[in-house]
């Protein structure tokens, strides 16, 4: 079994924009097509209106190298967030995840969903509790550490599933949040999946309260907007204390 504590030093050591996946994490998205098509599908909610294969497309990176997918799928136009979601087929419980974003225009939209429940925003010019790098809903928006629009930012987290008994919740997820290098969430517990049945697993349950104890995948939010993302790596734990921070 891994913990928290053994892994603390190497953790820390991968944050911030750039940060290259250790040896033993899992490459989720590399800038290749091939690979956005192996690892991710959309998600099968009761809004989805996109059919395989992912039409997000591969667009050359605006202030790097290479490729990256931008999540605009012409499905999700309007902001019809769940129509064209996508996510990865592995399911995760407890991860430490590594996600890059770049916000092309004012009010750009997106999502992080963690377990394909739990929201760290991506939306440009809220500052609210709805707002960037926000544990939606949760916390209130991080925004004095935000790089900008046209910049790249990223996402380092560490991820503790909630835990059951007897299908009876016990603890509360918890979360871990550096953006862009700067620790803006430690040990926030998350009370629900927000947004309705479209937004998530579990959001029809009792109205986002009943979280079932399944895995779920990490998920990248289509809202129409024009938003970038690239090196995606996750890393998967076994945390037996109720602790993420790192």
């Amino acid at each position: 079994m891994l913990s928290l504590l053994c892994l603390a030093q190497p953790l820390s050591a991968q944050i911030g924009v750039g940060a290259k996946a250790p040896k033993d994490a899992e490459v989720l998205f590399n800038g290749k097509k091939k690979m956005l098509h192996r690892k991710w599908t959309y998600w099968d909610g009761p809004r989805l209106a996109a059919s395989l294969p992912i039409k997000w497309e591969m667009v050359k990176d605006p202030v790097g190298k290479g490729k990256v997918m931008n999540s605009n799928d012409p499905a999700a136009a309007g902001g019809k967030y769940g129509a064209a979601d996508v996510v990865t087929k592995k399911k995760f419980r407890d991860f430490r995840l590594h996600v890059e974003f770049l916000i092309e225009n004012e009010g750009g939209n997106s999502g992080v969903y963690l377990q394909n429940r739990y929201e760290i925003q991506v939306l440009d010019g809220d500052s609210t509790s709805h707002g960037l790098a926000a544990v939606i809903n949760e916390t209130e928006s991080p925004y004095y550490a935000y790089n900008g629009l046209g910049k790249w930012n990223a996402y380092d987290i560490v991820f503790r599933a909630a835990r059951f008994e007897n299908g009876k919740l016990t603890e509360k997820p918890l979360v871990t949040v550096y953006f862009n290098g700067q620790k803006v969430h430690v040990n926030q517990s998350i009370n629900q999946v927000w947004g309705g049945p479209n937004s998530g697993l579990d959001g029809g349950n009792d109205g986002g309260k009943g979280i079932t104890d399944r895995p779920g995948g990490l998920k990248l939010q289509a809202e129409g907007h024009n938003v970038l993302y690239r090196n995606i790596w996750i890393k998967e734990l076994d945390l037996q204390q109720a602790n993420t921070d790192f």
